[in-house]
């Protein structure tokens, strides 16, 4: 099956917008950012969504957590 019916699918996703739909006024379904960035140099990140905080925590093993 092809992904790229009815919407432009970026596969390199380089800090683009990936599966998006280029009619006026549509929102982006996906975008692509890297941990490192998101962190910059933190080990934990505070995200707040819909009024509430969460925390993105790096393990030692390099895996990522996410807490409420």
């Amino acid at each position: 099956m092809d992904c790229s019916e009815g919407t432009n699918t970026d596969r390199s996703a380089r800090g683009r917008t990936v599966g998006h739909d280029d009619s006026p006024g549509a929102a982006p379904r996906a975008s692509h950012v890297t941990s490192r960035a998101l962190f910059r140099g933190a080990e934990l990140l505070h995200i707040e969504h819909e009024g509430q905080t969460y925390i993105l925590r790096k393990t030692r093993q390099g895996k990522l957590i996410l807490n409420k």
